[in-house]
Parts: structure tokens; C-alpha cells; sequence
């Protein structure tokens, strides 16, 4: 039996004096791809942050490799959250801060934080200073970290936000084939995914409301 990478036990959570879901449980093995649906409101990106550690829930539990997460808070490294927002600090080139993201859980060297720039577009912005960047380019800076050597846990937030046509296909694939290798992806996106993984699943916070 596969031990799963990421589970929620009985997970409740409540904003604004509001239940948005309760009784909530998630097994995640790895090769599996959880896409988080459901109207505005449903709570879709505050579950997303719980199973980061970004929030606590109201009640239950969140494991993350058999392991209750709010004790892991110590140790970095365990998954990559990308957020709605590009996540990335304007005053910085591409490299610097992929440099910094990257010092936070496994440091890359420079060659290869070149090619992942590369491989979302980027090849020739490496030291231009974010903040004149399109919102898309933007937006391949901080998925660019999904090119380097990490965690197998990967949790975003609307990932295809501002990207066009051909990056949302590549980003897509290298999704896909993230979980065909192994990895974990738990996400949220309004986009209709053209390439699935045979571990693809839906979790609809819709059909969950009280």
C-alpha cells in the first residue's frame, strides 16, 4: 500500500463567523493531481492554505508525510506554494529572486536557475529587474521554481493566472508529467485542463456546502 504524501482529517474551517466546509478528509498519494473547485466563497484557496500550514483550521488536521503539519513548521522545505499573486519582489532581477526563493528550501546553483528562466520563457530577462516585467512574465518567475530540484508536494493557487496560450499548455504538461513522475499537485484554477494526469481528480467544495 502507497503511503499517502498529504492528508486532511475531519478539516474544518470557518472565516468570517462563516463554516465553509467542516468533516473534510483527503488521502494524497504520490502520482495524484487534486484540482480544488467550486464557486466564490466556497473556500477553495483557504483549504489550499491550510494543507501549506499557511493557516490553522477550526478543527481537524492536516498530515504531511504521516506527520501532523503544525509540527513541522520548523522545517522547510517540504512542499512549494505558489500563490494567486506572482510572489516575487519587484526590486529584484529573475535570478535574485529565484536565488532567494530557492535559499529557503534547496539552493541551486546559478546554471541552473538560468535554464529554468529558460524553460518558462524568460532566457535573456535573467537580470532585468522585475517590476518591468508584464504580469505574465511575472508570473513565470515565480513558476520557474517548478524547473528546479524540490519538493514532490506542489500547492498553487490559480497557477495559469495571467499566462498566455503557449504557457498555459507547457505549464499544463509539466504538471502532468510532475505527477506521472511521482509528484503531488494540489491546485485551484478556473482553466480547463486539456492534459490530465491518469491521477487526476476533482475535489468540488461546491457539493460540499452546508
Amino acid at each position: 500500500m502507497i503511503s499517502p504524501i498529504l492528508e486532511a482529517r475531519s478539516l474544518a474551517c470557518e472565516r468570517d463567523w462563516r463554516m465553509l466546509f467542516e468533516h473534510l478528509e483527503l488521502s494524497l498519494v504520490p502520482g495524484e493531481m487534486l484540482q480544488v473547485a467550486g464557486p466564490n466563497g466556497s473556500g477553495k484557496t483557504s483549504l489550499l492554505r491550510l494543507l501549506a500550514g499557511l493557516m490553522q483550521p477550526t478543527a481537524g488536521e492536516v498530515r504531511l508525510y504521516g506527520c501532523a503539519l503544525d509540527k513541522q513548521r520548523a522545517e522547510p522545505g517540504k512542499l512549494i506554494w505558489i500563490g494567486h499573486a506572482a510572489g516575487i519582489k519587484g526590486l529584484l532581477t529573475p535570478e535574485e529572486n529565484l536565488t532567494w526563493l530557492c535559499a529557503l528550501q534547496q539552493p541551486a546553483p546559478r546554471e541552473q536557475i538560468w535554464q529554468a528562466l529558460a524553460a518558462v520563457g524568460l532566457r535573456g530577462y535573467e537580470d532585468v529587474p522585475c517590476h518591468s516585467l508584464s504580469a505574465g512574465q511575472q508570473r513565470r518567475v515565480g513558476l520557474a521554481r517548478l524547473y528546479l530540484p524540490g519538493p514532490e508536494l506542489w500547492i498553487l493557487d490559480e497557477p495559469f493566472t495571467a499566462l498566455d496560450i503557449a504557457a498555459v499548455a507547457q505549464l499544463e504538461a509539466h504538471l502532468a508529467a510532475h505527477c506521472e513522475k511521482g509528484g503531488l499537485v494540489v491546485m485551484t484554477t478556473h482553466h480547463s485542463l486539456s492534459v490530465k494526469p491518469q491521477g487526476y481528480r476533482v475535489l468540488d467544495l461546491g457539493l460540499r456546502q452546508l
